[in-house]
């Protein structure tokens, strides 16, 4: 193997490494998106997002609590510390849940009511915007290895033979993961409209 053949493979190693990760990443922040929107039946994750002011800095609920779902529609919530209560009712009051919590001094219990029609009418909406930015995201990792893959040929730093495989091979990778995205998507779309 010579030289110029070894720099060839492990530039363009670098390039397809650093795509499949940047569109990796898009589907990863994608999927933790998803797991916030709420379905209708109860899961820890719907308040993953939430902060909580609590002894002066904010914090993340999962940090301060415990968060399971005993049942398909209720989640409850167990502070470690039983001062925190307040604290985190007013914080899921704040949040756009839209749930209500129900506290008797020790734990939260937060009712999921059925969603309406409506609602998941725009929870739809909300998740398809959200599989958009993804794909554009995986759209946008694609066009910085392609620029990535030109610039290396303009300075003969991989051969023309080489640009155009890692360009079919960096084309083949996107239309993977924009797939994988639409799949996601499809899946969150049944759980939705799932009464």
């Amino acid at each position: 193997m010579n030289k110029k053949n070894k720099s060839d493979s492990s530039g363009a190693d670098i390039i397809m490494d650093d795509a499949k990760a940047a569109m990796q990443q898009a589907i990863d922040i994608m999927q933790k998106d998803f797991a916030g929107v709420r379905t209708g039946k109860a899961s820890p994750a719907l308040v993953d997002s939430i902060m909580v002011e609590y002894y002066g800095g904010q914090n993340r609920l999962r940090d301060i609590a415990a968060v399971t779902a005993p049942e398909p529609r209720l989640l409850v919530i167990q502070p470690w510390d039983q001062n925190a209560i307040k604290s985190i009712e007013k914080a899921i009051m704040a949040s756009d849940l839209g749930i209500s919590p129900v506290s008797d001094g020790r734990v939260i219990r937060l009712p999921i009511p059925e969603l309406s029609e409506e609602r998941r009418t725009e929870m739809t909406k909300l998740v398809r915007r959200r599989a958009e930015d993804a794909r554009v995201e995986i759209r946008n990792a694609r066009r910085d290895a392609n620029d990535l893959i030109k610039k290396a040929q303009k300075n003969s730093e991989i051969s023309e033979d080489v640009m155009k495989s890692l360009t079919d091979q960096v084309q083949k990778l996107t239309d993977k993961k924009v797939e994988e995205v639409n799949k996601i998507l499809e899946d969150k779309e049944a759980e939705l409209m799932t009464v």
